[in-house]
């Protein structure tokens, strides 16, 4: 029988339904280069998302295509590319790249039906998301939720950690071995409420025994703590 030898694609660029510029990702191009062959295939992922709906429609061809799909993510696969990368049969993460997961998010406008009805979508849209990160991981739906909640940035040996990836792409590591310690995840919120924590504790100061001018420290202290989220 004849070895057919293995395809590499590209993934590169923002996710859309249609390309004006010819610098989008659509499904439309995706579909015919990935049919354009047959064999086992490598699709390489640098991606900061994009359209949900486009997104899911490139998954559902890996998850169809009848042989092996090794991902590799060389950059970042965040939002819903990192939906892409869970089509993969193997999953493999650069040393250097990161994967980030959040919530949909979308632009509504009309009155409180039309406001609830964004809603009832946007949680519909999370559900089917969850949908592909708890078949790759097998973590349980309410910890993805969280982590979603979150928007989680993820380095390759947290990724692994977690079953986003299987696996670290490098020369001297073997690609079944454990990753290295060292793994990070964390949200941007997060960060920020610590920085500003230590902001205010380092600025805290004890009130003067005379009058004082301008604002008062507590005035100031206030108007920090509004900046926290």
């Amino acid at each position: 029988m004849e070895q057919t030898e293995e395809r590499t694609l590209f993934l590169n660029g923002t996710i859309a339904e249609d390309s004006w510029y010819d610098d989008d990702v659509t499904p439309q191009l995706f579909k015919d280069e990935l049919m354009s062959g047959s064999g086992n295939i490598t699709v390489w992922i640098n991606s900061p998302g994009g359209d949900c709906v486009a997104a899911a429609q490139i998954y559902n061809m890996l998850m169809d295509y009848p042989h092996d799909v090794t991902v590799k993510i060389d950059g970042i696969a965040a939002s819903a590319a990192s939906v892409i990368a869970m089509a993969g049969t193997k999953v493999l993460m650069s040393p250097v790249s990161t994967m980030m997961i959040h919530n949909p998010a979308t632009v509504a406008w009309g009155d409180a039906g039309d406001m609830e009805k964004a809603i009832a979508m946007l949680e519909s849209v999370k559900d089917s998301i969850i949908n592909a990160y708890e078949i790759k991981t097998g973590m349980s739906r309410a910890k993805l939720s969280h982590l979603m909640d979150s928007e989680t940035w993820m380095d390759a040996n947290k990724a692994v950690e977690l079953g986003f990836a299987d696996g670290i792409l490098s020369r001297a590591q073997a690609e079944d071995e454990a990753p290295p310690a060292g793994s990070m995840l964390y949200s941007p919120a997060a960060v920020v409420n610590s920085l500003m924590g230590k902001i205010a504790a380092k600025c805290h100061i004890e009130k003067p025994n005379t009058a004082p001018t301008g604002r008062s420290i507590d005035t100031l202290m206030e108007r920090l703590n509004l900046l926290k989220f």
